[in-house]
C-alpha cells in the first residue's frame, strides 16, 4: 500500500520540482531548497542541466536500438519525460518509472501519457532493488532477455554507503542482459570551494545526501560496464556543444553513460 504524503518533511523529488520552477511541492521542500540555494545559487541551473542530460542520454540509448527503459527516481513529471524522448524515436518503446514519493506517483498516473500499454509506474525504493526487479508490473513490460536502458538520474546520491550503494548498483546491473545500457548522474563537491562545501554540509543535517566525486561514481559501476565517450564528465558537458554551457563547478553533478559488457 502506498504511504500517505508527508508534507512536513522535504522530499528530493518535490525539492527538485521546486528548483525546476514547478508548483508540486510543499513549504518544507521550498525551505530546504532555499537553504541549499543560499549556499549554491547555481542549484537551479544544476537541476535544469541534469534534466537536459537525461534527455540526451535517453535519446542516445534509444538510438542504439534499446526499446525498453527502467527509470528509477523519476521525479514529478516535467517537460522532457523519458517516455516522450524515447517514444519520439519508436512509439512502441516501453518505460517503467520508479519513485518512492506518493505525490510523484499520483502525478505520474494522472499526467503522463504515451502509447497505450507501454508505460508503468512503480511505488518502490532504489534501496530495495529486489522489490523493483520482482514487481509484477515491471515484469509485465520489461523483457530481461533483451537489452534494457537503466536510468539512475540524480538518485544514487540519496543512497548512503552504509545502505550498500555498491550492492544496489550491482544487483541492478546483474539483472540486465549484456548489451544493456545505463545512464547515471551524481552530485559532486569536487569542483567547489571549501567554504561552499561547508555550507552545504550544514544544510544536509540528516546526512541523506551523499556527494561522490567522479572516480567514486566510476567505481560504483566497476568493470561490469564499458563507459562510452566522453567518459565521466559534468552533466552539462556530456555531448553538449553549446558554448554557453555552465561550468562543472556551477552544475556540481557528474554523469556517465555505459554499455553492459
Amino acid at each position: 500500500m502506498t504511504e500517505p504524503i508527508d508534507s512536513s518533511r522535504p522530499h528530493p523529488a518535490r525539492r527538485y520540482n521546486y528548483w525546476l520552477g514547478g508548483k508540486d511541492n510543499f513549504a518544507a521542500d521550498r525551505e530546504s531548497g532555499d537553504q541549499i540555494a543560499a549556499v549554491t545559487p547555481s542549484i537551479r541551473t544544476a537541476a535544469l542541466e541534469n534534466r537536459a542530460f537525461l534527455g540526451r542520454a535517453a535519446r542516445h540509448i534509444a538510438e542504439q536500438g534499446v526499446r525498453q527503459f527502467l527509470d528509477i527516481g523519476t521525479g514529478i513529471p516535467a517537460p522532457g519525460n523519458t517516455h516522450e524522448v524515447v517514444q519520439a524515436i519508436d512509439p512502441a518503446t516501453r518505460v517503467v518509472y520508479v519513485d518512492n514519493d506518493p505525490l510523484v506517483l499520483a502525478h505520474a498516473r494522472a499526467l503522463l501519457s504515451g502509447t497505450p500499454g507501454t508505460i508503468a509506474y512503480l511505488d518502490a525504493d532504489l534501496r530495495d532493488p529486489a522489490a523493483i526487479l520482482e514487481h509484477d508490473d515491471l515484469r509485465a513490460l520489461i523483457d530481461f532477455s533483451r537489452p534494457v536502458g537503466l536510468l539512475l538520474i540524480a538518485v544514487l546520491h540519496f543512497v548512503r554507503d552504509d545502505e550498500d550503494v555498491e550492492g544496489v548498483v550491482t544487483k541492478l546491473l546483474d539483472r540486465l542482459p549484456a548489451g544493456s545500457w545505463v545512464a547515471a548522474s551524481h552530485a559532486t563537491y569536487e569542483f567547489m570551494p571549501a567554504e561552499v562545501v561547508a555550507g552545504l554540509a550544514k544544510a544536509n543535517r540528516d546526512g541523506r545526501f551523499v556527494p561522490r566525486d567522479g572516480d567514486r561514481l566510476r567505481d560504483l559501476f566497476g568493470d561490469r560496464v564499458e563507459i562510452v565517450e566522453p567518459g565521466v564528465v559534468s552533466v552539462a558537458h556530456w555531448h553538449n556543444d553549446d558554448p554557453a554551457r555552465p561550468s562543472a563547478a556551477d552544475v556540481m553533478c557528474n554523469a556517465l553513460v555505459a554499455r553492459k559488457r
